[in-house]
């Protein structure tokens, strides 16, 4: 597919798929004209890397990570690197846990007090 057709169906602008290739990130064909072409399964790796983004992975720790997303396999290194990605995301985890809980708190003593006022 191209590269037009990639952005539609993984949701991600054609900008963010040449940065996600130059990056080593995605990898192309070029078509006679010139065009960049994908695989079908570039849709579902896009998405995950979208995924990987939101949990606040880099691009560089995303390529790191390649190796273990085509094989399955990992070794030490990265199995260390990806507990402590874990670890990491767990603690951002708790730290929204916890701004949601205050937003919480928030929004009850101002519905309590918009009530006192009517």
């Amino acid at each position: 597919m191209r590269i037009g057709e990639l952005a539609r169906q993984s949701g991600v602008s054609v900008r963010a798929l040449r940065y996600y290739e130059e990056q080593g990130l995605l990898v192309s064909t070029r078509t006679s004209g010139g065009q960049r072409e994908f695989e079908s399964s570039t849709v579902d790796r896009v998405r995950f890397f979208q995924t990987l983004y939101a949990a606040g992975l880099s691009s560089r720790r995303i390529a790191e990570l390649l190796p273990c997303i085509d094989t399955g396999g990992t070794t030490k290194e990265q199995q260390a690197m990806l507990q402590a990605e874990r670890e990491a995301l767990a603690h951002r985890i708790s730290k929204l846990h916890e701004a949601r809980e205050r937003l919480d708190d928030l929004i009850t003593a101002s519905n309590a007090r918009s009530l006192e006022a009517v």
